[in-house]
């Protein structure tokens, strides 16, 4: 890992912040859009454990505990992608800086896109707990789906940003119609689920 870049599972979460606030850009918005899908993963693990009479949630507890993992992993790679980021726009002009910002710009927009498949996980959790979970922690249930919706949100600007930026830097022969192409598979993807969130969210507002 650069040493520019810190590990969000591994480091106290004031410095992790602290980090994040400075003009580094690792951390960046792609890793808060991944502490944020484990925020999510946590409070529904909590959820889950709060249900332990139910074998349905003591399985969830199992899937949030490794996708919690997942996403902190996310987040740490997606913090060393912004490093990688950042040092190609740092380089001086010229073509060797073209196709270094190309291939970063591609791996960031993977990276956050990760960081969505992972959030969107979450929503089968989401449902499943909203119909058997503990009622005395719904409004930790609540408060996972807010932090989901925003890591499900964030990657999308995130990714739109990203995209938005290669397309100013390719070149004819680049060969990355159909990468990009499927990126924006992944994010009509990312938006139907977004869509599904805020649904979740409408309809607690509504109660």
């Amino acid at each position: 890992m650069p040493s520019d870049d810190i590990d969000p599972a591994e480091t106290p979460l004031a410095e992790w912040v602290d980090r994040l606030a400075q003009a580094k850009g690792a951390p960046g918005g792609g890793a808060a859009c991944g502490v944020m899908t484990g925020i999510a993963a946590g409070l529904l693990g909590m959820v889950a454990a709060y249900t332990a009479h139910d074998l349905e949630a003591r399985q969830a507890e199992q899937r949030l505990s490794d996708k919690r993992g997942l996403a902190m992993r996310a987040a740490e790679e997606d913090g060393v992608r912004s490093a990688t980021f950042g040092a190609a726009l740092a380089m001086d002009q010229g073509i060797d800086r073209e196709r270094a910002v190309r291939e970063a710009t591609v791996d960031a927009v993977a990276s956050a896109l990760d960081v969505g498949r992972i959030a969107t996980s979450l929503l089968e959790e989401v449902r499943l707990l909203a119909d058997i979970g503990n009622p005395h922690v719904e409004p930790d249930l609540r408060v996972a789906v807010e932090a989901l919706r925003a890591a499900l949100e964030g990657t999308n600007h995130t990714a739109r940003a990203n995209l938005d930026l290669l397309a100013r830097h390719r070149t004819a022969d680049d060969h990355l119609d159909p990468q990009v192409a499927n990126f924006e598979r992944d994010l009509v993807d990312l938006a139907e689920k977004r869509a599904e969130c805020n649904i979740i969210v409408t309809g607690w507002a509504s109660e």
